[in-house]
């Protein structure tokens, strides 16, 4: 039998909530044929996709991305550096939504003040590397999701190997040198950028692609910018964190999979004190 006949014995049929049926494959089904062809689970996924067979634990994403989008994001390897408050969120909702690849860069280790706020941070995991923690949880949370780590704080010249064969990357830093450093790797590289930062209530997201302002447009000159920003005054709040970088999940998937209109020269700030948002042009 071959591997295409056997995905499709395998499949069984599943209405989705809007009564539409869909021709579906369990997890372990998909583990099973994984194993039993020599595939790995994403591409085993892939394969299945491209079979019009939807593994059910993205049944609802069907509606909104369709089997061309899924499969581009099964396809695709994205970037994140950092991997603490928006970088912890960030990993996870990729992985649920279903991201082939993921490299993580970051050379700290959870500390009790992160467990405000950080999805990865427990109290059990204090002291331990944050990449090295992040890539155990995405395992869990889904197994095609295929993880990279670089452990360690990154430069220009990292930057340039990790952006090797990526198609996103995500600025879920705290430091505005880095940033600034990230964007010009990106820029070199030919890579979206999409950045997100928090402080107290607020938080800002816009997407950077190669020629376009920048961080120039809102943070001025690198060269006189501050090393850190208003945060270091007004911390880190857990709903706020979460939302910017649900933000920056939703443009990501948009660069990934060509649907939808990016925050492209134009920030999107959010001012959840108030009940504030206001999307700022750039250009």
């Amino acid at each position: 039998m071959t591997p295409r006949e056997r995905i499709l014995k395998a499949a069984r049929p599943k209405a989705a909530p809007d009564q539409k049926t869909y021709s579906t494959l369990s997890l372990s089904d998909r583990d099973l044929l994984s194993s039993a062809l020599g595939l790995s689970k994403r591409d085993l996924e892939i394969a299945a996709l491209d079979l019009e067979v939807w593994p059910q634990r993205y049944l609802r994403n069907a509606g909104s991305l369709g089997t061309a989008g899924q499969k581009k994001l099964l396809e695709s390897k994205a970037l994140l550096v950092g991997a603490g408050g928006l970088g912890g969120t960030v990993a996870q909702l990729l992985a649920r939504m279903g991201l082939g690849m993921l490299v993580m860069a970051d050379g700290d280790s959870f500390s009790e003040d992160n467990l405000n706020r950080q999805a990865f941070a427990f109290e059990p995991t204090v002291g331990s590397s944050k990449v090295a923690v992040a890539r155990a949880e995405i395992a869990r949370i889904n197994a095609a999701t295929e993880v990279e780590v670089f452990e360690g704080f990154a430069g220009e010249r990292e930057f340039s190997d990790l952006l090797r064969g990526v198609r996103v990357a995500v600025d879920a830093l705290d430091n505005m040198p880095s940033r600034f450093r990230l964007e010009r790797a990106c820029r070199d590289a030919g890579v979206p950028l999409v950045h997100g930062a928090v402080a107290g209530f607020t938080g800002q997201v816009t997407t950077i692609y190669p020629g376009d302002a920048g961080f120039a447009a809102f943070y001025g000159d690198p060269r006189s910018a501050p090393e850190k920003g208003i945060e270091v005054e007004l911390g880190n709040l857990a709903g706020i964190v979460s939302a910017v970088a649900s933000l920056q999940v939703q443009e990501a998937v948009k660069v990934l999979t060509g649907l939808g209109r990016p925050l492209r020269n134009r920030l999107l700030f959010l001012d959840s004190l108030n009940g504030v948002a206001e999307t700022i042009s750039l250009r």
